[in-house]
């Protein structure tokens, strides 16, 4: 007959049963578990946990991506709102409203897949960067293409100042500085946070959008070259915070995961320097460098324009006149009346302050808007001079012909040298 078999009793049987059958472990006496030394300084401690978590295996890098990228693939509300921002640009800048092209940046979309193209390529993910690019260009697209429907309305309405369109195509130190900031706010929130980052996506909107809306809008309206600057300057932004959104992805310890990974990190970081260096004039400047030629920056200041005095030929005694009157002998058809002395004109360059150009009045001080003049354009300054409201305003004129009024502040002396005339042409 079977007999049950008795517990298993280990060889000590001083320890009581009980401590075999709880599942804890059953430790010798004396026995201390070995614990991280409390002498050791705070910050070393912290720099091994540190050193810990940023060297993740394979797999939790394979999550943490994973998690970033679906939290950067657009949806339809992106594109959606990259239509309705591209269309309420497009009127700010057929009425030349500020509020307008506030509202518009306001409502563009989360610029996220801009974050997960950079972290694409970073982290050597063919398959987030190249799907990311594509609905940034679909977007910039959609941008581009409103602004152009705005500029072909604006032929409706002729004479329309179209200031904003002109300011937003031209580069600005205070826009670089702020979309640098925008750029790595942007990527470090991004990465860090489970937040939207919603200030440095506006940020980033005000500076890449609204240059590309100005150069749609100057290709639909032909206005000057408002249309190449427009996009050279978006090219410029776009460039910028590329390269430094990678710089930030590397600073937080982001790194390729391949050799694919670091070619194209390599080819975008290139790409994106060769845009820098050859549309901000940077080359020139590294050029002028390296040969040794010094540069000098020249800054306008904002002295009184002094109009030219006009000095009034002596004139001529006249011979005493006869007693007798004898009659003057009348002027054959080929005699030509002396030419009056012409004043010599002055001329000077718009040079504001603030607002980067000067408004130009058809009457000085309240007088109706004829037209705007950016800084750095060399106009002619008339004779005429009015004070109105404690302000001297100057009558000038444009290379195509426009006269009116501007204030005499924003006019700084020029040496320029007058227009030439067409030669006379001999008669039979």
């Amino acid at each position: 007959m079977n007999q049950p078999e008795e517990p298993f009793k280990p060889e000590d049987a001083s320890l009581p049963e009980e401590d075999f059958l709880s599942g804890e472990p059953v430790l010798p006496e004396g026995f201390t578990p070995m614990e991280e030394p409390l002498n050791l300084p705070p910050a070393r401690r912290r720099r091994g946990r540190r050193r810990y978590f940023a060297t993740p295996d394979e797999d939790e890098r394979s999550a943490v991506l994973e998690k970033l990228a679906r939290r950067a693939f657009p949806s339809f509300e992106f594109f959606l709102f990259a239509l309705l921002c591209g269309a309420i640009l497009g009127a700010g800048l057929i009425l030349d409203s500020q509020a307008l092209l506030l509202l518009g940046i306001l409502l563009a979309p989360l610029m996220t897949p801009w974050v997960g193209m950079v972290l694409g390529a970073v982290a050597g993910s063919w398959r987030l960067f190249f799907q990311t690019l594509a609905a940034l260009l679909a977007a910039f697209v959609l941008i581009f293409l409103t602004g152009a429907l705005a500029g072909i309305a604006a032929h409706m309405w002729p004479g329309l100042p179209l200031f904003q369109a002109k300011v937003q195509s031209r580069l600005w130190w205070p826009n670089l500085v702020v979309l640098g900031l925008g750029a790595a706010l942007l990527v470090y929130s991004f990465v860090r946070s489970e937040d939207k980052p919603i200030l440095p996506s506006v940020m980033l909107s005000y500076e890449l959008l609204l240059p590309l809306s100005a150069a749609g809008f100057g290709l639909g309206s032909g206005t000057g070259t408002v249309w190449p600057d427009g996009l050279l300057v978006f090219l410029v932004h776009l460039g910028l915070i590329t390269l430094l959104g990678g710089i930030v992805l590397l600073i937080l310890r982001f790194k390729p995961a391949n050799a694919f990974g670091a070619v194209l990190t390599a080819f975008v970081a290139l790409l994106s320097l060769a845009v820098l260096v050859v549309f901000t004039g940077l080359g020139s400047l590294l050029l002028g460098l390296g040969s040794g030629v010094g540069l000098s920056k020249v800054t306008p200041t904002a002295t009184r324009l002094s109009l030219p005095t006009l000095t009034v030929p002596p004139v001529q005694t006249s011979t005493p006149v006869a007693a007798i009157w004898t009659p003057t002998p009348l002027q054959s058809p080929t005699d030509t009346p002396t030419p009056k002395p012409q004043p010599t004109p002055a001329y000077a360059v718009i040079t504001a302050s603030v607002g980067g150009g000067a408004l130009v009045r058809a009457e000085p001080g309240v007088g109706a808007q004829v037209t705007t003049l950016l800084n750095g354009i060399v106009v002619e300054v008339l004779p005429e001079v009015q004070n109105v409201g404690g302000y001297n305003w100057a009558r000038i004129r444009t290379a195509e012909g426009i006269e009116g009024w501007v204030l005499q502040t924003v006019l700084v002396p020029t040496a320029a040298p007058p227009p030439s005339t067409p030669s006379p042409t001999p008669t039979p």
